[in-house]
């Protein structure tokens, strides 16, 4: 998902490897174990799918008796419910409720907001464009792989956690650092001395 974005925005060729790379997967008789069991899951098929859909369903049900404010972080209150679940954002809405939840999501639209609007600035400045890219690409892999997995928000895994906000944090830093060169450049080009004098 990380690279199909940086694909899609901005490096075109990436496709083309990215393409090259699922066709041996497809092929090659070492990875067809893998896509058997991809398969597998896509259908329903597999034991671990069928876990994570119960899984899903039982967070459902917490989620609809603790609407708000979820559970915290001890334990389930009721003894036919349990905190655990495959996915950051059904977990976050257990533990914190959807109130919680929704500021997750507020933060990470604001990141992106800023990440949209700091992408024409990315390509006037290649000493920091790479490192601009790979910082919000880490951040939309982790989100992705949310939906399948825990780790990134579970205080048995504070590492994992801790990866995801140095990430977002990184991030968020490129993005101001890049409105900062171009505010700079702009500022030190006649075009922008001759604006700043007409104030």
């Amino acid at each position: 998902m990380a690279l199909g974005v940086i694909a899609t925005l901005r490096y075109r060729k990436l496709w083309w490897l990215m393409f090259t790379i699922f066709l041996l997967v497809a092929v090659l008789p070492q990875t067809q174990s893998y896509v058997r069991h991809f398969i597998e899951g896509v259908r329903g098929e597999d034991l671990a799918t069928q876990m994570r859909f119960g899984e899903y369903k039982d967070a459902l049900i917490l989620i609809s008796r603790y609407p708000w404010l979820g559970v915290g972080f001890a334990g389930a209150p009721d003894i036919d419910t349990y905190i655990g679940v495959a996915n950051v954002y059904l977990i976050i809405a257990e533990q914190t409720g959807l109130i919680g939840l929704a500021s997750f999501l507020l933060v990470i639209a604001v990141l992106f907001i800023r990440f949209w609007r700091a992408r024409p600035l990315a390509a006037a400045c290649p000493s920091l464009e790479p490192l601009w890219w790979g910082f919000h690409a880490g951040v939309i892999g982790a989100l992705t792989g949310g939906i399948f997995d825990h780790y990134f928000f579970n205080l048995d895994f504070p590492h994992s956690a801790t990866l995801f906000w140095l990430l977002v944090g990184l991030a968020a830093v490129a993005d101001r650092m890049l409105e900062h060169h171009h505010t700079l450049h702009h500022t030190q080009s006649p075009a922008g001395r001759l604006s700043g004098e007409s104030f």
